[in-house]
């Protein structure tokens, strides 16, 4: 997609995919600024990339974990934890629904 700009269409669809809600007034911007990623990545699958090892970290570095411990000095009861609510119901938080059905 080589310096080709993404139409408001496009942009309308990707975002209804997305499930994000643009102003029409954004439209233009995200169309520039989506276009512009889609130039870059374009032109990093031209890069020549034979003979280039495969990496996953390049930096050497390594993930140090904490031990998979309770520290129970640290943790609160079910009792303690819903101590503070009026949302509770049948022992858990109750909180609204997060993901809507359509």
């Amino acid at each position: 997609m080589s310096n080709s700009k993404l139409t408001a269409d496009d942009i309308s669809h990707i975002a209804k995919l997305a499930n994000l809600q643009i102003k029409d007034s954004e439209v233009e911007t995200f169309s520039s600024q989506l276009s512009s990623i889609l130039d870059y990545v374009n032109d990093l699958q031209k890069v020549d990339t034979k003979g280039v090892e495969e990496t996953s970290v390049v930096t050497g570095l390594k993930n140090v974990f904490a031990p998979n411990e309770i520290d129970s000095n640290r943790t609160l009861s079910q009792n303690e934890a819903l101590s503070n609510t009026k949302h509770k119901i049948d022992g858990y938080f109750q909180v609204p629904a997060v993901i809507a059905k359509e």
